[in-house]
């Protein structure tokens, strides 16, 4: 028989997994879907001016001919870009903000997400005790974050 006690740690474990999942996927999901759905905005690139405090700032040159609308960008988060680096990005509606686009951009976006499936892959094992689903889970972050690592470090 199954204890109440199991039966609850089960379930709280479960809850708190879920959780960690729901605030990655969260997170990520705030720049993702400039990535993922870049339909109908802007795309060009950017061409680094200068970096500092994880803001680069630059200028930006539209993929398509036409009026440039933004020409200085800011994109955050950048770390280790050198002055004239040229990166393609696309422009967030109504502002000035750039979004990494191609294999880097979309990697780079889901980042807390493949934190949170690493945090998640430790509660299942502890708490729930599903050994396998705990190292599927791990898995998907670690490949997540190593795709995240080696395209943005290439």
């Amino acid at each position: 028989m199954v204890s109440a006690v199991s039966v609850s740690r089960q379930v709280v474990s479960a809850a708190l997994a879920l959780l960690l999942l729901v605030a990655g996927f969260w997170a990520s999901w705030g720049t993702a879907q400039h990535v993922v759905l870049a339909k109908g905005h802007e795309h060009g690139h950017m061409i680094v001016d200068r970096c500092a405090d994880g803001t680069c700032t630059g200028s930006f040159v539209p993929a398509t001919e036409g009026p440039v609308r933004t020409p200085k960008v800011t994109l955050s988060g950048s770390v280790g870009e050198k002055k004239g680096t040229r990166l393609p990005v696309v422009i967030k509606p109504d502002s000035a903000q750039a979004v990494r686009t191609g294999a880097a951009g979309f990697f780079k976006a889901w980042i807390p997400l493949g934190g949170a499936l690493l945090l998640a892959s430790v509660v299942i094992a502890g708490g729930m005790r599903h050994r396998r689903l705990a190292w599927i889970t791990g898995g998907a972050g670690a490949v997540l974050l190593s795709a995240a690592w080696a395209t943005l470090s290439f």
